[in-house]
């Protein structure tokens, strides 16, 4: 069900329901909600498959708290010893640009935005939505296809706070700013 509410592919339901039999098996259920489990177990399928959501999104179509399912995540997680890159904020850009209906232009300038300042050390303990949000904004203002931080906040989950601190720290780290 949550599967096909964040229309994931087969693949991620598939990875999802394997971990989650591990979890069975090794019983890390016990003392924890089977909703919390699956939830959690859903979002490390998305992450391992290259198409993360984030935990406002998971939360969003399950009936558990966020700040629960990130525990639940972080428990399996090391006890399976699920190996998880950080995810990239390049990962978010296109479908975030295609909600804000926003040119191929934006999406490269924003990746090239993302890039250029997660090389000088700034992504580092970053939100990755909150920082391509940021590089979003940033691009979509360079592109003259502006988009309000409010917009872009909305189809990031994010606030506009985190957007207009990220846009800041980008738009000084490469020596754009007015």
């Amino acid at each position: 069900r949550m599967a096909s509410a964040l229309g994931v592919p087969r693949s991620v339901r598939e990875v999802a329901s394997v971990t989650y039999r591990r979890c069975l098996d090794e019983d890390l259920i016990r003392g924890r909600s089977i909703e919390g489990v699956a939830t959690s177990v859903l979002y490390a399928a998305c992450r391992q498959e290259g198409i993360p959501r984030s935990l406002e999104e998971i939360s969003d179509v399950s009936r558990v708290e966020r700040k629960e399912i990130g525990r639940t995540y972080r428990y399996v997680s090391q006890e399976l010893g699920l190996e998880m890159e950080p995810v990239d904020p390049k990962q978010y850009v296109p479908r975030f640009c295609s909600e804000l209906e926003l040119s191929e232009e934006v999406k490269a300038k924003a990746e090239e935005i993302i890039t250029e300042t997660a090389e000088q050390g700034l992504l580092s303990g970053k939100s990755p939505t909150g920082y391509a949000a940021a590089a979003i904004y940033a691009a979509s203002l360079l592109c003259n296809e502006k988009k309000t931080q409010r917009e872009v906040a909305e189809v990031a989950q994010v606030t506009e706070v985190t957007i207009r601190n990220r846009y800041q720290e980008q738009i000084e780290a490469m020596g754009l700013a007015a």
